[in-house]
């Protein structure tokens, strides 16, 4: 079953604009078949999987490899972070051959892939691939569904059961071999350890001291082991909005998962049933909801703001004089306390939202609007 991405028609644009194209997200999120998909549209292309070694091989060479396909409409280069060196003849070749497009695929951040940044600086646009969004995913699953299996392909378009064996497997696979595609040697029983501590705490404020004193480990470290999971998009850090008022503002990061098939998994949780009767349950609302407003306002740069005095705002959204303040909540009735309205006027909100699994939109009072999630990811700010 092949669905469409909301990013396919930005990854053509993409194409028309610019000598390479990157496409990065965590393994397993469909960047291969995305691509495979983009690649219909031109009459001859070149596909190269880097963890076959019979195409690595084909690069052992790679400027006469090019060279001698230079009349290709477009080449795509998968797994790219495994041969890095191949960013700098990617350059020499795009400077000679002005026509010359490459799609390039991979499993970091482009912090992981610095030296991509570094040598094609103004020849490369980057986009990241997420997991499924609800909008694509909704004419296949429920929203429960989704929420409780996560937006992985072959996770959410699995039948349950078989979803969190296919989760369990790709932990697995994350820990002891794909993070020693980036050079990382860390114990896996350790990173997996921190993995479900984060669980634990999803959603809530990341207190280096304190983890460090679970785990037995010195902050500097869990730190460092916390960078890992970010840039291979496995969770994410919310930082606080910082404005310039007269407050005490907290200034530590919120932690994610980004992915709630696996929060679920790490937590032991594997039906709808015990997701909602789970203490849990409301966190893990609100990293669906975060995940996927980011995912899709992806232009707009997004915090949440907290004050010591309890004003606080699950997540903001800021692009120029716009200010979006979101308020998540996982009842059918939702409520806003004080602390909202306090938060909102300090940040002089433009817009105000509460996100819940409501049926319906509504207005709750003050210009604040309750929407459903589905609802809210088709407004256009």
């Amino acid at each position: 079953m092949e669905i469409q991405r909301e990013l396919t028609k930005n990854i053509l644009n993409s194409i028309d604009n610019i000598a390479v194209t990157a496409i990065i997200g965590a393994r397993q999120v469909g960047k291969t078949t995305l691509s495979k998909s983009v690649l219909k549209n031109f009459k001859n292309a070149i596909y190269l999987d880097l963890e076959k070694y019979s195409d690595l091989a084909k690069l052992e060479d790679a400027e006469m490899f090019l060279e001698l396909n230079k009349n290709v409409s477009i080449f795509c280069i998968d797994e790219i972070q495994l041969k890095p060196g191949l960013f700098s003849t990617l350059r020499s070749f795009v400077d000679e051959n002005k026509n010359a497009r490459f799609i390039v695929l991979g499993s970091a951040s482009p912090n992981l892939l610095r030296q991509s940044s570094e040598t094609l600086a103004g020849r490369i646009f980057y986009y990241t691939l997420n997991p499924f969004n609800y909008t694509e995913i909704k004419n296949h699953k429920s929203l429960n569904e989704y929420h409780l299996l996560g937006g992985f392909p072959k996770s959410v378009l699995s039948k349950n059961k078989y979803a969190f064996e296919w989760i369990e497997n790709f932990i697995i696979t994350f820990l002891e071999r794909d993070m020693q595609m980036f050079g990382f040697t860390y114990p896996p029983k350790t990173i997996r350890r921190l993995w479900i501590m984060l669980a634990h705490l999803n959603s809530q404020i990341l207190k280096y001291a304190t983890l460090s004193k679970s785990m037995g480990l010195d902050a500097k470290t869990i730190k460092k082991y916390v960078d890992i999971l970010q840039h291979t998009f496995m969770i994410r850090l919310l930082e606080p909005y910082h404005i310039n008022i007269k407050k005490r503002l907290v200034k530590s990061p919120k932690i994610y998962l980004r992915d709630t098939g696996i929060l679920h998994s790490l937590l032991h949780i594997r039906t709808y049933n015990e997701l909602y009767n789970n203490p849990y349950f409301g966190a893990s609302w609100e990293a669906l909801v975060i995940e996927s407003v980011i995912g899709k306002y992806n232009n707009w740069d997004c915090f949440y703001y907290r004050t010591a005095e309890g004003a606080e705002i699950d997540l903001v959204l800021v692009k120029g004089i716009k200010i979006i303040a979101i308020e998540i909540k996982s009842n059918l009735t939702p409520k806003l306390a004080k602390g909202f309205w306090n938060a909102i006027a300090d940040i002089k909100a433009t817009q105000s939202f509460i996100i819940a699994p409501v049926n319906q939109v509504y207005p709750y009072k003050n210009g604040v609007m309750v929407y459903n999630l589905e609802e809210f990811l088709k407004l256009e700010f």
